[in-house]
């Protein structure tokens, strides 16, 4: 892994949006829309997917389908996971403009690696639409990858599906998979890079997975982040993580060290 010479980071939870705030707000208030509460577990549970494929996989939940089918009489399908979905994308874009902001120690994270000749790559779950307002805002705040592709640029397969990952090694020229190293703050990141069969890795600090605010974060006690850390690199190891980062500045460290 010393040896990589491009990094495919996440965005939201990843390299801006500490602890991927967005998303979460939004799916919330379309489910409770339709007068399901679903719990912060469920929500996040498949943080990093395609939207549309998030909302799908809520839908499947036991609890959630329960409750859908108690309330309207039967079982939720394609209709209501796509009529769920166009309120989910206008809740979305309408707050997506708050939630750019690159995460401590990104851009100065990102400029060391440039200056060591490490490509920057990035994938997402957002659509392109979404990308439109986070790109220049992340850019206007010192945070811009080299390239960036969504599910729209792979016939809408998101993750855990590699072709993402694909498009980045085509565009930056790296001729073996060996040398990437895909970078994110859920599990789906995690699967996304172990089946594109490059190096795959979690971010911790900030993550979805651990889905705190900052301020939520820094009021913890040394003892209580700790466990918190431990509790979610042991999820992202079990998920097949070659590496666990606390921080962006140790992936630094480490592979510049």
């Amino acid at each position: 892994m010393k040896k990589i010479k491009a990094v495919i980071f996440d965005w939201a939870g990843t390299t801006v949006d500490y602890g991927c705030m967005a998303p979460v707000q939004a799916f919330v208030e379309v489910f409770k829309q339709y007068g399901i509460e679903p719990t912060m577990e469920e929500v996040r549970e498949p943080m990093g997917m395609l939207k549309i494929d998030h909302i799908r996989t809520m839908l499947k939940m036991d609890r959630i389908r329960e409750l859908w089918t108690e309330k309207y009489g039967k079982e939720p399908g394609e209709e209501e996971a796509q009529a769920l979905y166009q309120i989910f994308e206008e809740k979305l874009l309408a707050i997506l403009p708050r939630y750019c902001d690159p995460k401590p120690g990104v851009t100065e994270a990102v400029n060391r690696l440039r200056r060591n000749r490490i490509k920057i790559g990035s994938t997402t779950g957002y659509n392109d639409k979404m990308m439109e307002i986070v790109v220049p805002a992340a850019k206007e705040k010192g945070y811009e990858p080299d390239v960036w592709f969504s599910p729209d640029s792979t016939g809408q397969k998101g993750r855990p599906y590699p072709y993402m990952i694909f498009r980045n090694i085509e565009a930056l020229g790296i001729k073996k998979v060996r040398r990437v190293l895909k970078v994110g703050d859920t599990v789906s990141d995690i699967k996304e890079g172990k089946n594109a069969g490059v190096w795959s890795a979690g971010i911790v600090v900030g993550s979805s997975e651990m889905g705190l605010t900052q301020e939520e974060y820094e009021a913890l006690s040394e003892e209580e982040k700790a466990v918190k850390c431990r509790e979610v690199s042991d999820r992202f190891l079990d998920a097949g993580a070659d590496k666990v980062f606390y921080t962006i500045e140790d992936l630094c460290d480490f592979l510049l060290g």
